[in-house]
């Protein structure tokens, strides 16, 4: 279904990623988290218990290619982590930048290099409704869908437009049941599902005007 990710180097030991073991089951949300909030928190705390995680990487990125608002007026990875701490409660929730030492800017290698450098963790990618209803935009999206299961966390008013999306359409076959959400991680991908949750109706970029001298320093 996908075509191949171009090679690139993606084996550096210099990249160090949160602890792990062979037969964990593991979530990553990535995202620029520009400021993070309780939205953010609520994904976290669903795929953890829906999905019966052992652990949920809060993944730092460097800057969304798709959005605006994470240039020089961001603050830095190491302020963005001091802001995630606040949220990130919990020994099952890790944070990590480990993309900045990596190099790449798309979700595509990055995900790549994790089923390299662990290959017997079962991962999954943990996203917002809001982003499935643009992840036909996000580069190589399709690798990403054969890479790991996606579960894809509800968000208020997005719903629709997620499942209306060119990428949903294309994955409508590998759609699983919500009730089988705890065997995600063991399904051959391509396969995802929607998580309903107590929704949130904040956003990062609502943060960043409302509150601007605050995440913006």
């Amino acid at each position: 279904m996908a075509r191949k990710i171009p090679p690139q180097d993606f084996g550096s030991i210099r990249v160090r990623t949160p602890d792990c073991h062979p037969g964990q089951r593991i979530g990553i949300m990535g995202g620029s988290f520009n400021p993070p909030h309780d939205g953010h928190r609520i994904a976290a705390e669903a795929a953890i218990k829906r999905l019966r995680l052992d652990q949920l990487w809060w993944l730092i990125t460097p800057g969304n290619p798709l959005k605006t608002g994470n240039g020089s007026g961001a603050p830095g990875i190491n302020g963005r982590r001091d802001l995630v701490r606040a949220f990130a409660r919990g020994p099952r929730m890790k944070i990590t930048s480990f993309e900045h030492e990596l190099g790449t800017r798309y979700t595509a290698g990055t995900l790549a290099f994790l089923k390299r450098r662990h290959p017997a963790v079962r991962f999954v990618w943990v996203m917002g409704a809001d982003n499935l209803a643009t992840f036909h935009r996000w580069q190589h999206w399709r690798d990403i869908a054969s890479t790991m299961p996606i579960a894809v966390v509800d968000r208020p008013g997005w719903r629709h437009a997620a499942l209306a999306s060119p990428a949903a359409q294309v994955l409508a076959k590998f759609r699983l049941s919500e009730t089988d959400a705890p065997l995600l991680v063991n399904q051959k991908p391509p396969a995802w599902l929607i998580l309903t949750t107590r929704l949130s109706s904040l956003s990062s970029t609502a943060l960043r005007n409302a509150t601007p001298d605050v995440v913006k320093r």
